[in-house]
């Protein structure tokens, strides 16, 4: 089994084509109901937030704009998954191709991602950590482009691309502040270039409006990344603890990364060049960001959540085949493509396997035959149609995504903040609405496959 030099862009189309193919259809086979983050962003994308209670809001607008456009077909929200995947993995091409002559290099860094399980099988679930992808990619290959080339269009297009990264997760700036460390030696090495500062422009004119909205809601969405830590339950042992479970688990989800690069790499030895600009860029962007991470968990004694470090990686094959680019043998290559294709194919069988043989998860939600059961009771009592549907992001968003013609969905907490209960009902309550699992001193309860559904409307 060879890679021949002149195919090598029909083997890389084939591949992200075959990638974005099967994780679209294998989810949309196996899975009753879109994972809860998917429900979650449609339902907070309701009016087009600058923010919301747990993340910034760009992860809600993409899923937000897909469901104006295809409503409630679950397949076209794997397919947006996907659509980041792949784009993020022809950003790391496109990268890679200034740091190798031979091009079978940057053939191979693209398939050791996936030997990495965050680009194939957590991919399905379209969340923040998946809308990070192409904007972590993007930052990086406009970053170093504005290092080599140092023009105004790749500046402006670094802020822009970071901005809207920090707008997805705030995680991203562990990722920015690794570049800055990397600005740093440029500028002890008096080879920073000042044109670099014009990427602060994008970066806080599209970052203002969400640093405002989190001015006005006391922070929100800070706070619910530190409750998510566990930093308030946090002794002693947790900073000892959480940073060596936090080691052990990267370790174990690149053994099959690094299984793969055995193949490849005839000796793990290298020359470190501190002239190397490259490889400088390179270590800057890879392991800073994760030093960052190690030692947030060791200074503040916090749990790092595996998915977090999804973007983290992207980098990785690049990373590790230039380190090593002089002891690369292609003699066992055939084992190396033989591996990949195993794991090409391991990662949606397992999906598959996990989805039809487990039938508790939340993609199990029976969520168009509660919708179903709602409707036609609201059919047989009131005449007018359901306009709006209350309550948690769940059971209630899911409501508001399988109903026809998709009410609008709103939170219990925040529903009647600024106006009474009476006003809501002359207001937007006009054509109907229902209430998920809250008080029914106004309606008609009805209880639904134990969920408790307080419906109102014109008899």
């Amino acid at each position: 089994m060879k890679i021949k030099k002149n195919s090598l862009n029909k083997i890389l189309t084939f591949f992200l084509i075959s990638h974005a193919v099967i994780w679209t259809l294998v989810p949309s086979i196996s899975n009753d109901n879109l994972p809860l983050d998917v429900i979650e962003a449609i339902a907070w994308s309701n009016g087009w937030p600058m923010g919301w209670e747990k993340h910034p809001p760009l992860s809600s607008w993409f899923p937000g704009f897909f469901f104006q456009i295809f409503g409630n077909q679950d397949w076209s929200y794997y397919f947006l998954s996907q659509i980041f995947v792949v784009l993020s993995f022809i950003v790391v091409w496109k990268f890679s191709l200034d740091f190798f002559e031979d091009k079978i290099f940057c053939l191979l860094s693209i398939f050791l991602l996936e030997g990495i399980y965050f680009y194939n099988f957590t991919t399905p679930e379209f969340n923040v950590n998946v809308c990070q992808l192409p904007f972590w990619a993007l930052s990086v290959y406009y970053c170093w482009k504005g290092v080599k080339k140092n023009n105004y269009i790749d500046w402006l297009l670094f802020g822009l691309f970071a901005a809207f990264g920090v707008l997805s997760k705030y995680l991203f700036i562990y990722l920015l502040i690794a570049i800055d460390i990397f600005f740093i030696y440029l500028l002890i090495k008096k080879k920073f270039s000042y044109r670099s500062l014009v990427s602060l422009i994008p970066f806080f004119l599209i970052l203002t409006p969400h640093i405002i909205w989190l001015n006005e809601n006391d922070y929100i969405t800070i706070t619910y990344a530190l409750k998510r830590t566990g930093l308030e339950d946090s002794n002693y042992l947790d900073h000892l603890y959480y940073p060596f479970i936090f080691l052990v688990k990267q370790i174990a989800i690149l053994i099959p990364f690094f299984i793969m690069s055995l193949f490849i790499i005839s000796k793990f030895k290298f020359k470190f060049k501190i002239k190397d600009k490259k490889l400088l860029f390179l270590l800057s962007i890879n392991f800073i960001p994760l030093i960052l991470i190690f030692l947030t968990s060791m200074i503040m004694g916090v749990k790092i959540r595996t998915m977090w470090m999804t973007p983290f990686y992207l980098f990785s094959g690049i990373m590790l085949i230039y380190l090593f680019k002089e002891k690369i043998s292609l003699k066992k290559i055939r084992y190396f493509l033989s591996i990949f294709l195993f794991l090409f194919i391991l990662s949606p069988v397992t999906y598959l396997y996990i989805s039809f043989s487990q039938t508790d998860k939340r993609t199990d939600y029976p969520g168009i035959e509660i919708a179903s059961l709602v409707q036609e009771k609201w059919n047989n009592n009131f005449t007018n149609s359901i306009k709006s549907v209350i309550g948690d992001e769940w059971h209630a968003g899911n409501l508001s995504y399988h109903l026809k013609p998709n009410p609008k969905w709103y939170s219990y907490s925040a529903a009647f903040v600024d106006i009474s209960f009476k006003d809501f009902i002359e207001t937007i309550g006009k054509d109907g609405f229902i209430i998920v699992n809250g008080e029914c001193t106004h309606g008609t309860l009805f209880v639904i496959k134990n969920i408790d559904i307080c419906m109102n409307g014109m008899k």
